[in-house]
């Protein structure tokens, strides 16, 4: 039986306000994202100057910064896609809870924080490693949050087809 699409968008929804609730109290307190903080991300003596005048000074500032909604909405938007990808490929997982769960992080993870990291902050602005380091960090901790909360909520949902052994599915 699969998850009701309702139900999924609603999974969805609340696992991009967890990603957004972790990336706010990573990047922006723990970070020092907003206007006029440093914080261990935008440290002057640790950061590269590009890495700061872009976020900071140059204008137009990041919608981050200007219209952090958009962001937001965006978050919630693609945590509904993920939970969607969830959905399709969850039967095919073993059954343990916190074997999907880090599946889902991890594959959050590459492929959306590490991959981004390594195309704009280290390849474009020139990023120290040591901040990337704790960027990534960050990027873990949100997206084990919104893979808690869409494994947690869709999860219990998906059932094996008739006839078929858990020891099957890997």
């Amino acid at each position: 039986m699969k998850t009701p699409i309702v139900r999924t968008l609603i999974a969805g929804a609340a696992a991009g306000l967890a990603l957004s609730l972790v990336n706010f109290s990573t990047f922006g307190l723990l970070g020092g994202s907003h206007q006029g903080q440093t914080g261990m991300l935008f440290n002057p003596a640790t950061q590269s100057p590009k890495v700061i005048a872009v976020y900071k000074t140059i204008e137009p500032l990041p919608f981050i910064v200007t219209r952090p909604y958009l962001i937001l909405a965006g978050f919630v938007a693609f945590a509904i896609g993920h939970t969607l990808l969830y959905r399709s490929v969850a039967a095919a997982w073993p059954d343990r809870v916190v074997a999907q769960l880090w599946r889902l992080a991890l594959t959050l993870w590459f492929l959306s924080a590490l991959f981004f990291e390594f195309l704009a902050p280290f390849n474009l602005l020139h990023e120290p490693l040591r901040v990337q380091v704790w960027e990534l960090l960050f990027w873990a901790l949100s997206c084990t949050a919104e893979a808690t909360v869409i494994v947690v909520l869709v999860s219990p949902m998906i059932r094996l087809p008739a006839g078929t052994a858990a020891r099957d599915r890997g």
